[in-house]
């Protein structure tokens, strides 16, 4: 009797030692606010268009209406609203079957289909049971100014800084030298729809996807636009990487060639090369994203916010990545390196045992296998997360952002378009009416 007495005696140490022994979390989650781009659509312009007549070929059969968000763009964003919902949870800072207060969560969108469903979708995965309205602030079908990226001023000295800022990307031969770079990956293009068989590719209505001028438009109240082969091409681009998303057969989807991962994102590599000239140059970047910024900023100390969610376009999260200073990188994973389809830009605060608060800021994107196979996320199998580097911004020995030093850029990046403003000689009162 007297050696179980001591055995048990030693268990009960043993046991009271662990739990003794068990720390807290450092981090306690606080807040997050999440900057997404749209899920999976459709391309932007249907039957009649360049995309209906410049291969030989039929694109395949979309689920949805041109620009619209595809049945599987919704299926996917669903999933990802699951996976959040069981991270959150898992992190305890939703409990399970959240319904949520009025102000303590927040669904804005752009008023385009694609981004009031993705909205939508993902509400419906992150909070099952509660019923979340969905903010767009526009007349449906028409561009929010919060998520429309457009010049809200010009200057002629500016539209001159700004696209010789541009052309730089392309070397002493510019805008050409941006076409040149990407010779090889319009080649490619051009091979896999068979561009070349067309008749309208051979009559020459869409010009020489090899050879051409550019020309750079910069207009007040208008998105930057491009002319000539690029812009051609990254329509092209586009639409086959969103059919890669949708058909199975990889064959099927590159029209019968044969190509490999490496083959589609230097195809995708025009659609970045065309959205960091328009929408990534830095004296461009910081009056596109001016808005969401502000927008982002009053979403990080807004009373009684929890959970914040802006759905808006790949154009918002390249303009706001710049505006910001993030460091160069390029996505693992990922046949679009730079903002992939359904993208989250998360800002997390976190606070430390001392009640000092700290960001972690990345992307949360589905990889391309889990986008095509339509893979169901989980704490087990979740999405990539991309931690991101801001230039000259400290982080601690666990990777996080203080506070004061996150929100300063951001002020600082709100404040660059001011300082832009009276650096060109442009009247506030002008530029906050355009």
């Amino acid at each position: 009797m007297k050696r179980i007495m001591m055995l048990l005696v030693s268990l009960v140490c043993l046991f009271s030692f662990t739990v003794v022994r068990t720390e807290a979390p450092l981090y306690t989650l606080e807040r997050m606010v999440i900057l997404s781009r749209h899920n999976i659509r459709s391309p932007l312009s249907g039957s009649g268009s360049a995309l209906g007549d410049i291969t030989p070929h039929t694109w395949f059969e979309w689920t949805s209406a041109p620009s619209e968000l595809s049945l599987r763009g919704a299926v996917l964003e669903t999933m990802m609203g699951q996976y959040f919902r069981l991270w959150l949870e898992e992190k305890g800072f939703f409990p399970k079957n959240y319904q949520p207060d009025a102000d303590a969560v927040r669904f804005y969108a752009n008023a385009k289909q694609r981004t009031i469903a993705t909205a939508r979708y993902f509400s419906a995965g992150l909070l099952p049971v509660a019923q979340v309205p969905v903010e767009w602030h526009e007349p449906y079908d028409s561009m929010d100014p919060t998520f429309l990226p457009a010049l809200h001023f010009i200057a002629d000295d500016y539209v001159r800084d700004a696209k010789e800022q541009i052309a730089e990307k392309g070397g002493i031969a510019g805008l050409k030298g941006i076409h040149a770079g990407l010779m090889d990956a319009i080649t490619l293009l051009m091979e896999v729809t068979d561009m070349q068989e067309s008749e309208a590719y051979q009559s020459g209505t869409y010009g020489d996807l090899l050879s051409g001028e550019h020309e750079i438009v910069l207009e007040t109240g208008k998105e930057p636009s491009m002319s000539g082969p690029i812009r051609t091409a990254t329509s092209v681009a586009d639409a086959l990487i969103l059919q890669y998303y949708e058909e199975a057969d990889t064959q099927k989807a590159a029209f019968g060639h044969t190509i490999s991962e490496d083959d589609w994102r230097s195809i995708h590599s025009i659609v970045d090369a065309y959205s960091e000239a328009l929408f990534a140059a830095p004296l461009l970047s910081v009056n596109l994203a001016h808005p969401l910024l502000m927008e982002i900023r009053s979403e990080l100390s807004a009373e009684g916010r929890r959970f914040s969610f802006l759905c808006g376009h790949d154009s918002n999260l390249a303009s706001v990545l710049s505006a910001l200073g993030v460091e160069e990188y390029l996505l693992p994973d990922a046949v679009e390196q730079k903002t992939p389809i359904g993208a989250k830009l998360a800002f997390e605060r976190w606070l430390d045992g001392d009640g000092n608060a700290w960001y972690k800021v990345c992307l949360v994107y589905q990889s391309t296998e889990q986008l095509r196979n339509m893979t169901p996320l989980s704490l087990e199998n979740p999405p990539v997360v991309y931690p991101l580097q801001l230039r000259g911004v400290q982080v601690n020995s666990d990777g996080l952002i203080a506070e004061q030093d996150l929100l300063g850029v951001l002020d600082r990046a709100i404040g660059a378009y001011e300082t832009l403003m009276e650096q060109y000689g442009v009247e506030t009162d002008t530029a906050d009416a355009a």
